[in-house]
């Protein structure tokens, strides 16, 4: 007795309603199984096609700026413009407000080619390379366009490069105002700086400014400042008057001395090793995108910085008119001091020259 049965087109049971359900269903699944490995197939293959070059690249920025301050918004109209240019080829991601570290880790993060790209200031940039103490010397430009004249001229091309060596180098300056001291006081005179504790950037200079100005110098990280006035770690800070409404120091100190005894310019900083990896045309989109978003900057800092005071003295801030040229012959031996060596002098000088032209 045979126990195998073959079904055919007579056998009765293939007539069945069942069978004629799971024949369908087993060619559906057949059908689709081959759908699915062809699409697989076709997908690897299209992916093998695309050359590796034409994969975006993405840069990553890093800076330690509050998302509306004006150098924040410079970086992302360079991030849309470098988009633009290079049609999605090579695109920037930024990280603002500290998310990757303090000024001085982001900068060492440059150097091993941890991070592509970071925002630094003049005193951030003293601690690796003292040229950049030219930028740190109270009272030391005359205006704006004095300003203008020595970041973008030989001077500021000069001093930009010098760190090349230790791993990074600047592509363009920002603008960042005047900087003045703010406290729960009013401070008139370098006499009534006598006894306080003045939170200043990372900076020889900045440390030796305060001291002969008749203060107590610490240096801390921008993010600790808020809490170190409120605790009366610190009692005044320095700063511009964005920086002072926007990061909220100004709830505990809200007297502004307008000393106006630093113009500290921002850098932008690209890791050597991260350019290098750009191809000529890739670099030549990213100074672009670098330099449009510098000459953006210098047009809205005058807005940002009057609707900063507008804010200031609507939520009660103080304005303090103080004696300018008391502080400034304060600090006249720090020239002195730069001009004892060579490079320094000499960079002092055609710097001195521009302010005289």
């Amino acid at each position: 007795m045979k126990t195998d049965r073959t079904f055919s087109e007579s056998d009765p049971c293939s007539n069945s309603p069942t069978y004629k359900y799971r024949g369908g269903l087993y060619v559906f699944l057949y059908i689709c199984a081959i759908v699915l490995v062809a699409l697989i197939l076709n997908q690897d293959i299209h992916a093998a096609e695309i050359p590796s070059s034409e994969k975006p690249k993405v840069l990553k920025l890093a800076h330690n700026l509050h998302q509306t301050h004006p150098v924040h918004l410079a970086f992302i109209a360079m991030r849309d413009k470098l988009n633009t240019l290079s049609e999605g080829r090579l695109k920037m991601k930024v990280y603002p407000a500290g998310q990757m570290g303090s000024s001085t880790e982001i900068l060492q993060m440059l150097q091993i080619g941890a991070l592509d790209m970071a925002k630094g200031s003049a005193s951030d940039l003293e601690t690796f390379e003292s040229s950049f103490s030219l930028f740190n010397l109270p009272f030391l430009f005359e205006d704006e366009q004095h300003f203008d004249a020595v970041l973008n001229g030989e001077v500021g091309r000069t001093v930009m490069q010098k760190t090349r060596a230790l791993g990074f180098f600047c592509m363009t300056s920002y603008v960042a105002g005047y900087r003045s001291f703010y406290a729960k006081k009013p401070i008139h005179t370098p006499a009534d700086l006598k006894g306080m504790k003045v939170r200043v950037q990372v900076s020889p200079m900045n440390l030796e400014m305060v001291r002969l100005m008749g203060g107590s110098a610490t240096s801390m990280s921008f993010g600790e400042v808020y809490t170190a006035l409120q605790q009366g770690v610190v009692d005044v800070a320095e700063n511009n008057e964005s920086s002072w409404v926007e990061t909220r120091h100004i709830e505990v100190t809200p007297y502004f001395s307008e000393t106006r005894h630093l113009s500290l310019p921002d850098f932008l900083t690209v890791s050597t090793q991260s350019w290098n990896r750009l191809s000529p045309q890739e670099q030549i989109w990213l100074q672009e995108a670098a330099d449009y978003s510098a000459r953006l900057q210098r047009e809205n800092w005058h807005k940002s910085t009057d609707e900063a005071r507008e804010k200031a003295l609507a939520s009660g801030g103080k304005m303090i008119t103080v004696d300018r040229e008391a502080f400034r012959q304060s600090v006249t031996p720090l020239y002195e001091q730069f001009r004892s060596k060579d490079d320094q002098r000499e960079l002092l000088e055609q710097t001195l020259l521009l302010k005289r032209a």
